[in-house]
């Protein structure tokens, strides 16, 4: 499950680190990649050097070129709790070019991957939801009293200061940044901490250091179903085959609500004959993570008309692979040392509406139950300034879908004032995560060779739009 590294031990030597050749797999997107990997040692709480250590896994994608020409680039994965040596597998094709220059470094951020990895068993996000209060307790107690590190340790800015130890002992003077959502927090918490050490940064899906994570999410993703909803409606073949779109979804909302569905499907990777639930917890789940991605939101609307037609199976297949790969992916005691440490605290500044909240269909009771598992959840260090707007002159490449459920393009907005070096794309109807979207790869190049925006030549993007709806099984719209 998730990437498993073969690697050997980093072992500190007076010129930085030693390392050995590994190859890193993914079962959930396929395929391996070749680096040269190892541990760096680092202390758990960074107040007591002498005390328990953490081991970091980190890889090296080595460039193509025998001597790099340029910054290694490193990759901040999202979550909070997905390693970046599990994320860079899927986005390897769209930094080849990158890769013919430099060298691409991952470090699985503490409590992620192989870096001591934070996990237990935990409901989803959107499980959370309809989780009983009592139960949801008590799954907090147990995943705290489980995992094999202080959570309060494990914050964004504790782990900068292992970023950049990685680089110091790498031997790298500078170093380039791509990171995808919550990634672009750890970038430019990163940033304001070391900007004598960043050349260039890639935000992909951006956090406002001054956004608290969670009372904006229901209305996020309603928006972004809303707004394909629309497009939808303003197709005329979309518009014939799916007639009332967004009042099917509101009926088989209520319906599998009222009486969730029991059924038998193909095991989605075996085949095998298995039982699967259907319920507004596995609805809820399947239509947001679908929503992530321009293509699969393209599916939703056959998706929901054949499960109020009868036909759930192939909605609650596409639940059963969502869920199989967040276990494998994402470790919740890490998300959960993130948030209830960085967001929960400053809940109460922008506060939401529950009734706001109830109109959505992720619904009001997702941040109560949130703040149930903040309360018991330990908090760990926050730097003072962690959550100010930053203010820098590192060249910034801002990139944002125009449909993304979670960090919509006016998150990238609000940061610009900030970056005096800058340049927003926004991409239509797109959803979260762009680095792999046409022609951005070859952007995304170009911008990190130059070092600059002034001269970033974008004009491709200009023809990215978002994928057609599925009309059938057998086809999309013409």
């Amino acid at each position: 499950m998730g990437t498993l590294a073969f690697c050997s031990a980093f072992q500190t030597k007076a010129g930085g680190l030693s390392r050995e050749d590994c190859r890193l797999h993914s079962e959930i997107v396929g395929g391996s990649v070749a680096a040269r990997c190892g541990w760096l040692s680092v202390p758990e709480n960074r107040e007591q050097p002498a005390g328990k250590q953490v081991r970091l896994h980190v890889a090296v994608i080595p460039s193509l070129r025998l001597e790099p020409v340029g910054d290694p680039l490193f990759v901040l994965s999202g979550g909070p709790g997905q390693a970046a040596s599990d994320f860079y597998i899927s986005i390897a094709p769209a930094l080849a070019r990158v890769r013919r220059d430099r060298d691409i470094v991952l470090v699985d951020q503490r409590g992620t991957g192989r870096s001591n990895r934070l996990d237990c068993t935990f409901p989803d996000e959107s499980e959370i939801t309809f989780t009983d209060p009592k139960q949801l307790r008590e799954i907090t107690r147990a995943c705290l009293d489980k995992l094999p590190g202080d959570p309060r340790y494990y914050t964004t800015s504790v782990a900068v200061r292992d970023l950049d130890d990685v680089r110091a002992a790498l031997g790298y003077q500078k170093l380039d940044l791509y990171g995808v959502s919550y990634g672009t927090r750890v970038a430019q918490h990163y940033m304001r901490r070391y900007p004598q050490r960043v050349r260039v940064a890639i935000l992909d899906g951006v956090v406002p250091p001054e956004m608290a994570l969670g009372p904006d999410i229901a209305l996020d993703a309603q928006a972004a179903i809303d707004n394909a909803f629309a497009r939808c409606g303003s197709d005329a073949d979309c518009k014939r085959v799916f007639p009332d779109i967004a009042t099917t979804f509101t009926s088989l909302r209520t319906r599998v609500e009222q009486h969730p569905l029991t059924l038998s499907i193909p095991d989605p990777l075996s085949a095998e004959p298995i039982q699967a639930r259907l319920g507004a917890p596995e609805l809820t789940a399947a239509v947001r993570l679908l929503s992530y991605s321009d293509e699969t939101m393209s599916a939703l609307p056959l998706l929901i008309q054949e499960a109020q037609a009868g036909q759930p199976q192939a909605l609650a297949a596409q639940y059963l692979m969502i869920k199989r790969s967040l276990d494998a992916q994402f470790a919740y005691g890490m998300h959960f040392a993130v948030v209830c440490s960085e967001d929960a605290p400053r809940w109460g500044e922008r506060p939401v509406s529950q009734s706001e909240l109830a109109k959505t269909y992720i619904g009001e009771s997702f941040m109560a139950s949130m703040r149930i598992i903040c309360e018991q959840w330990p908090r760990g260090p926050v730097d003072e300034d962690f959550g100010k707007p930053l203010t820098s002159a590192i060249p910034t490449l801002v990139l944002s879908g125009g449909n993304d459920p979670v960090t919509p393009a006016r998150y990238g907005e609000q940061i610009l004032p900030g970056l005096a070096k800058s340049k927003h794309l926004v991409l239509e109807g797109q959803g979260h995560g762009q680095i792999a979207i046409g022609c951005m790869p070859r952007v995304v190049a170009q911008f990190i060779n130059a070092g600059a925006v002034e001269s970033l030549d974008d004009s491709c993007l200009k023809t990215v739009g978002p994928a057609p709806f599925m009309l059938s099984r057998s086809a999309p719209a013409p």
